[in-house]
């Protein structure tokens, strides 16, 4: 004879509201529940429904919004020994509780608080993104997303949810209409979320800039982001009390070659800053060589190179004036550079 259902049962009300609401044909049998009870009361008129494939919704009707996210991942999650439910750990309360699964897609960026996000209510689909090895298949209205590297999970109300630069790749994968698809790459750049290289190298690793209108997306992403970054470049400048630069500047020889365009210029110091605002992409290897080739061309000449990336613009303003102010106040100490024709750009 077999039992299916604890020794001692564990009773319900110990459980989050929406745990009390959804929970997995495993975890009822831990609180007691037998499998012939389960059927019955997931019949057509009874008090319960099967949300998703061993996954059960605890009232009758449709789910909240919420409900179908905790379904989604409970469907998608894997429990670390049959018929227990995973618990959550206190340094991270979602990881145990839904072991190698997250929320991306357009839920994922609705949590996030991406304006262009639909309302979580309105998915049809919820993407749940798991190890490309787990053997689990696309359901309801839950897509399976598989990946070789499963990331941190960001926290997002209690729920595990991909960072935004992965969230709005699998969204992108599934999306048609060239507005919508430059409103979210834009809102995730501009609202800090994530930083355009960042952005760009998910689209890439997940094969989608073959694509007309994810490329022209990128393309207006990247002129939004050097705009952004200039903007954050003069107030970093004027915010640390740095000297007044010449902005945007090209520099020449005497009656010689361009040596290239730089965001910032001291002229007595012969100090530059310079934007790194490159998109990976299949030219990489090329603009970055391009750019090697310009800043030693230019120490060459006696001209301190400064790099800074949006990303170190945004996160890290105070340290990279630093980094500036040290250059200008080195320059005493150096040969005097080569003389060059500063022409604004």
């Amino acid at each position: 004879m077999t039992h299916d259902t604890p020794l001692s049962p564990r009773p319900l009300r110990h459980l989050t509201e929406v745990h009390r609401r959804v929970l997995t044909a495993a975890q009822l049998r831990t609180h007691g529940v037998t499998t012939a009870e389960l059927n019955e009361r997931c019949r057509a008129d009874g008090p319960w429904r099967l949300l998703l494939p061993n996954v059960v919704l605890l009232h009758p009707g449709s789910p909240t919004s919420e409900e179908r996210l905790h379904g989604a991942l409970l469907y998608a999650s894997r429990e670390s020994v049959p018929g227990v439910p995973a618990q959550p750990g206190a340094g991270d309360p979602h990881r145990g509780a839904y072991a190698e699964a997250m929320l991306t897609g357009l839920a994922a960026l609705a949590l996030h608080g991406l304006p262009s996000a639909p309302p979580l209510l309105s998915l049809e689909r919820i993407d749940v993104l798991v190890p490309r090895l787990r053997r689990l298949r696309s359901t309801g209205y839950v897509r399976v997303v598989r990946t070789a590297d499963l990331p941190a999970a960001r926290p997002v109300a209690g729920l595990p949810v991909a960072p935004v630069a992965r969230a709005v790749a699998d969204a992108v994968a599934h999306l048609t209409d060239a507005d919508t698809v430059r409103r979210l790459l834009a809102e995730a750049v501009r609202d800090g979320h994530c930083d355009p290289a960042g952005l760009v190298r998910e689209l890439t690793e997940a094969r989608l800039m073959g694509r007309a209108h994810v490329v022209d997306a990128v393309d207006s992403l990247v002129a939004e982001g050097r705009a952004v970054a200039e903007d954050r470049l003069y107030r970093m400048v004027t915010g640390y009390g740095l000297p007044d630069p010449v902005w945007n500047v090209d520099l020449r020889l005497p009656g010689g070659p361009h040596l290239g365009g730089l965001d910032a210029y001291w002229p007595e110091q012969a100090v530059a800053v310079e934007l790194d605002t490159r998109a990976p992409r299949q030219d990489e290897d090329a603009t970055w060589s391009e750019y090697a080739r310009k800043r030693e061309h230019l120490e060459r000449l006696g001209i301190t190179v400064v790099h800074i990336t949006p990303k170190k613009l945004r996160e890290a303003a105070e340290q990279q004036a630093a980094v500036v102010r040290t250059a200008l106040m080195a320059a005493g100490d150096r040969d005097p550079a080569a003389y060059v024709v500063v022409l604004p750009r």
